[in-house]
């Protein structure tokens, strides 16, 4: 069977931008229902979806964030955010307890496809690991004590088309042994 590389999920993927500025347009519940739908679709070790989305739509809060956190100035100009955060609640234990990490990096990958599939653009913002930001987020929010805050993804409708850029690089790619 033959692959069929102009299959619009494959050309989701490589087309895929990081958006930092947006229209005024608001992002409708439709739409964002459809992301989440997105995000709970990935993959979790043992499937125990250790995640938690809030979305962040009052605008005197996404301002907030963008004041408190330093690599998130865009999201004073986002009509809504998602913070992915992980619920230890939900998370295994022992050796596998760090999964979670992997399982919302799964979900937030999820999020930005499915935004930019939706033809909305978003930009992956770090709060975890660094303490300040989690703290941040946390007051702001009021986020429970069992949920990590993981990142922030600001989304909305692009204010231009994106070119993508090329990240190709056939020299990282090796068989069987490095």
């Amino acid at each position: 069977m033959e692959c069929e590389l102009n299959n619009p999920a494959y050309l989701n993927i490589l087309t895929r931008v990081s958006v930092r500025r947006y229209t005024d347009e608001p992002v409708s519940d439709e739409l964002v229902m459809a992301i989440l739908r997105a995000a709970m679709s990935a993959p979790s070790g043992v499937n125990k979806q250790p995640w938690d989305f809030i979305i962040v739509n009052d605008k005197a809060l996404l301002s907030q964030l963008a004041e408190a956190l330093p690599y998130a100035k865009m999201t004073a100009s986002a009509p809504m955010a998602i913070v992915v955060c992980g619920n230890k609640e939900r998370m295994l234990s022992g050796v596998d307890d760090a999964l979670w990490e992997q399982d919302c990096s799964a979900a937030s990958e999820n999020i930005l496809l499915a935004a930019h599939a939706l033809g909305l653009g978003g930009v992956w913002t770090c709060l975890y690991p660094h303490a300040d930001r989690i703290e941040s987020a946390r007051q702001i929010l009021n986020i429970r004590e069992e949920l990590i805050p993981f990142n922030l993804i600001p989304i909305g409708h692009p204010e231009k088309a994106h070119v993508p850029m090329d990240k190709w690089k056939p020299e990282r790619i090796h068989y069987n042994r490095f």
